[in-house]
């Protein structure tokens, strides 16, 4: 039997008409398919779905149109554009994705410029301290001494310069949220 009458015969139900039917076109519809998505698996897969819309929309064919052959690879050629232009589209929508969530670690000049407000925000809340204040903590915050430490440098009682460390630290504070 020839495609065309086999395929008359699809229309009506008929499996076994389908199965040698399959055999006639498989092979041409997989030739056609991967030249057209180049992925073999892919290939695979549109191949075997057009060949499932051949048995869904045999009813369709209409032979004074045209050959069957004809017919079953022009629907195979249409699924592979299909499956091409949808993995392009996801692939461009995925890189559009991509670049507007691409947000940079960090910007470096602002970055800098935020730093350097923030030295003159300390600078000047450092210069609201008293003198005894503003050498007890720049001792231990700058010059990484311990309490004990600094209190042995400035022949002070260690509780003495945690009171003027407390009482700075505090001014401190209150003058930096100021600045925020």
């Amino acid at each position: 039997m020839t495609a065309d009458e086999l395929l008359v015969l699809v229309a009506d139900g008929d499996q076994k008409a389908f199965e040698e039917l399959y055999g006639l076109v498989s092979g041409p519809v997989f030739g056609l398919v991967r030249r057209v998505v180049r992925d073999p698996a892919q290939s695979e897969e549109v191949a075997q779905e057009a060949l499932l819309e051949l048995w869904r929309s045999a009813a369709r064919f209409d032979p004074a149109r045209g050959s069957a052959l004809s017919w079953v690879l022009t629907l195979a050629h249409r699924r592979a554009v299909d499956r091409v232009r949808t993995a392009r589209a996801a692939g461009e929508r995925d890189e559009r994705e991509a670049r507007r969530a691409h947000h940079p670690a960090f910007d470096q000049v602002l970055e800098e410029v935020e730093a350097g407000l923030e030295r003159e925000w300390v600078r000047r809340c450092l210069d609201r301290l008293t003198a005894l204040q503003r050498q007890s903590v720049t001792l231990a915050y700058y010059d990484g001494y311990t309490y004990r430490e600094v209190a042995e440098r400035l022949s002070l009682p260690l509780g003495t310069v945690k009171t003027r460390m407390r009482d700075g630290l505090n001014r401190l504070r209150d003058c930096l949220r100021g600045a925020a």
